[in-house]
């Protein structure tokens, strides 16, 4: 049967005014998913990540020229409008945009948007089909709510730093932005829940989500692993506390993980390893001895992996949950990741290709549209302007020589 062709969300509107990981990661899968995304940026040097430190896009090595590999990353197929949201003019054209919009996304401190009446409260009498998600560091109300937020903070303060790391140094951050990330794929699912709810009520309705409460969230079960037994799990680096075998092992070329973590997965790692005996010895027959004599049971297994190459292995174990640790180059290149079409080149209208990791959505009738570079700043606001806040060219050069819009 032929696809639809039509994204599950097309038809959809979203006024975004986030910036930075969370929220434009969360409007970016919107977009993905079909949803028209009107991106605000200030004129003046919009999203913050444009400015980011680190490769960029069509600009000399050591500049700032160019567009942030940090920007590029979440900001896939979105419209940019270049506004000053904070002048009366620039609040009129945002209450036009919102009138025929299905969902506000911002992440700003609480109480910002109030100032310029753009607060939930003021706008649900306004729109009341409109469906308003706020991202914060600690929720909307609280002793906490006025502090700023940033990932590796959260993960310190919700306990998710203290189990990662090795057993004899202090916890260590993620390296990725996990907080965020995950902040990002709980508001998709939120609006979609909410869009789902508008459907048979008619109204729109609000969502708080704060970092916060995802961090604790994703602590999973080795948060019920204290509030169950009473005691913090233990930091166990590339392993794990409570199983074994589940580590990094060494080999001719690099490390490969293991993780045999039940008794049918320990046997058959073990057989093609080819020391079937390892299965029955009475050091290592049961998970509970396996983790007693772990230092032992790792020290037989070293031996064997290092005969040969992680490649080699991942291929001798590919019938386990067994893969060789990649640096990025590896992973990246892998032939995987292009079969899977999980890599996008695209054509920024001003700074040439560039390469983009695309949309993990594979829908079989509605598929997802990935294929949109992201925007320059201001890319779009003369279109967004005429043809959904009704300005004319004379006006939207007014606004522009007044540096309202860019």
């Amino acid at each position: 049967m032929a696809q639809s062709g039509r994204p599950p969300l097309a038809g959809i509107r979203v006024v975004d005014f986030s910036r930075v990981i969370a929220g434009p990661m969360c409007t970016q899968i919107l977009s993905d998913m079909g949803a028209e995304v009107l991106k605000i940026e200030n004129p003046d040097g919009g999203d913050d990540t444009r400015k980011g430190a680190g490769p960029r896009i069509g600009g000399e090595p050591g500049t700032s020229d160019g567009e942030s590999h940090f920007f590029i990353t979440f900001n896939r197929g979105k419209k940019s409008v270049a506004l000053d949201f904070t002048t009366p003019e620039g609040q009129a054209i945002v209450h036009k945009l919102l009138a025929d919009a299905d969902v506000m996304v911002e992440n700003f401190r609480p109480g910002v948007l109030k100032k310029y009446g753009f607060d939930h409260e003021t706008l649900a009498k306004r729109y009341p089909k409109l469906i308003y998600l706020s991202i914060s560091a600690y929720g909307q109300s609280g002793p906490l709510a006025d502090r700023p937020g940033y990932d590796p903070v959260l993960q310190a303060e919700s306990g998710m730093m203290s189990v990662n790391g090795e057993a004899d140094r202090p916890g260590v951050r993620h390296g990725i932005a996990v907080v965020d990330t995950m902040t990002a794929i709980h508001a998709v699912a939120a609006i979609n829940a909410a869009l789902y709810a508008r459907r048979d009520t008619g109204r729109g309705q609000y969502i708080d989500l704060a970092l916060y409460d995802t961090a604790l969230v994703s602590l999973g079960n080795l948060g019920s692993y204290y509030l169950i037994g009473g005691e913090n799990p233990k930091r166990a680096g590339n392993g794990h506390f409570a199983s074994a075998p589940n580590n990094s092992f060494p080999t001719k070329n690099g490390h490969i993980y293991i993780a045999a973590a039940n008794q049918k997965l320990f046997t058959d790692t073990c057989k093609a390893l080819g020391h079937p005996e390892w299965a029955t010895d009475p050091r290592f027959a049961k998970l509970t001895d396996r983790v007693k004599n772990k230092a032992e049971l790792y020290r037989l297994m070293g031996d064997v992996l290092m005969t040969d190459t992680k490649e080699s292995w991942a291929e001798k174990l590919r019938h386990l949950p067994a893969g060789p640790i990649r640096d990025m180059n590896e992973a990246l290149e892998y032939p995987e990741v292009k079969r899977r079409g999980m890599l996008k080149t695209y054509r920024h209208n001003s700074q040439g290709p560039m390469p983009i990791i695309g949309s993990n959505y594979h829908f079989s009738d509605t598929p997802v549209d990935d294929s949109r570079p992201p925007p320059a700043l201001g890319e779009h606001t003369e279109e967004v302007l005429q043809g959904l806040a009704g300005c004319s060219a004379a006006e939207i050069a007014d606004l522009r020589e007044r540096k309202i819009v860019g």
